[in-house]
């Protein structure tokens, strides 16, 4: 029983230490009492985790300055270039890069064109591996304050050991990808799924600050989700917690390339809506579809019409099993065509269980295509903060 108290208590001493740890990035300069007030921590709290965060270097003091007659405050600030990590997302057809400050600010971004399925994981690593040294010639960046690299990558990660264990995106199974890196540029590097490091990208610095329990559903070539709670990333047993699209619709529904009937993607992704379409009418792409609806064609809006339904069933059972506050809907589905939104919001008005529907708020991405690159940068800095 200790154990598990002490457990819970190093939990809620390093929730306490980022959220302060973001409060002074975000605010700065910033003194003790006002942080006391905005946490609604103790005094004695906030001077100790002060204190910490100042020993470790990752906070300073400033000069004194006046908050009011006669009364003077020591200040808190950070120095945004005190160190830097680098963010790395592992796409079907590009590899995007990003330099964040200590301040989480992107201080560059970049992005290199490739075929995942026909570049093996090595020349992959190779290819981040040379645009990494290319970025920090180029910014002329001090490497020894480069604490780490960062990698988004599609698939089933063991991401406390690097490893890529399956991605059908990039063909990949049993990669020590991590290493890969590691072993060619000599700073430290971390892997995990593209979805965990979006939605705590979007916790800290998007669409979800303010939230304790945020679920986040991806839409488009294929459907995945994740869920964070208080800052932690939910995780199930080996990592693979949020495989929503495999989850069964219907026993006997539409074959899924897994080798299972009535998976939930075979009714909401891309391939799956087209392929709808395309009984009716050829259709190219999503775009097309989405035109002929607001063209007023019928066969069109019914098809939108009941994607949007299938993707409010998803939002109820989402809801039902973790019982969120905000649920942030993301991808090329509702990124590039937003007009689905709120058809997705009138089907939950109607599929949605009664006790939840007023609990929780639908939101889109803030973040979008840099999501992956800022939430993989994140997670370097976060477990630098952890461990420091």
């Amino acid at each position: 029983m200790k154990k598990i108290e002490k457990h819970d208590q190093d939990v809620i001493r390093l929730h306490n230490k980022q959220m302060i740890l973001e409060i002074i990035k975000k605010s700065r300069p910033i003194s003790r009492a006002e942080i006391t007030k905005i946490t609604k921590l103790s005094p004695t709290s906030v001077g100790r985790i002060v204190g910490e965060l100042c020993e470790q270097g990752l906070v300073r003091e400033t000069a004194l300055t006046s908050v009011g007659v006669g009364r003077k405050a020591i200040m808190l600030d950070i120095d945004p270039q005190a160190v830097f990590t680098i963010g790395v997302d592992i796409g079907k057809k590009v590899i995007k890069f990003g330099v964040m400050e200590f301040s989480g600010e992107l201080l560059h971004e970049e992005r290199v064109e490739h075929i995942a399925l026909q570049t093996t994981p090595e020349a992959t690593a190779a290819i981040i591996s040379e645009t990494i040294n290319l970025i920090i010639a180029h910014k002329n960046l001090d490497k020894s304050k480069i604490i780490g690299i960062g990698i988004g990558v599609p698939g089933v990660i063991d991401h406390e050991r690097g490893i890529v264990q399956y991605s059908s995106t990039l063909g990949w199974r049993n990669i020590p990808f991590a290493q890969f890196i590691q072993d060619k540029l000599h700073i430290l590097t971390v892997i995990d799924n593209d979805l965990k490091v979006k939605i705590l990208a979007e916790y800290l610095l998007g669409s979800a600050r303010g939230s304790r329990k945020t679920a986040l559903i991806e839409l488009g070539t294929g459907v995945g989700s994740s869920l964070i709670i208080d800052g932690d990333i939910f995780r199930g047993g080996s990592n693979s917690a949020g495989e929503l699209g495999h989850t069964t619709l219907d026993p006997n529904g539409n074959m899924c390339e897994c080798g299972k009937r009535g998976c939930l993607q075979t009714y909401i992704d891309e391939s799956a809506i087209l392929h709808e379409a395309n009984r009716i009418k050829e259709t190219a792409d999503i775009q097309q579809l989405f035109a002929a609806a607001q063209n007023e064609e019928n066969w069109a809006q019914d098809i939108i019409s009941r994607t949007s339904l299938y993707i409010g069933i998803t939002i109820n059972n989402i809801v039902c099993m973790y019982n969120p506050d905000a649920v942030i809907l993301c991808g090329d589905l509702v990124e590039n065509y937003s007009e689905i939104v709120p058809l997705i919001e009138e089907q939950c008005g109607q599929v949605v269980w009664e006790p939840f529907r007023d609990t929780f708020k639908i939101l889109t991405s803030e973040l979008k295509s840099k999501s992956i690159v800022v939430g993989a940068a994140m997670l370097v800095m976060n477990n630098y903060v952890d461990k420091s």
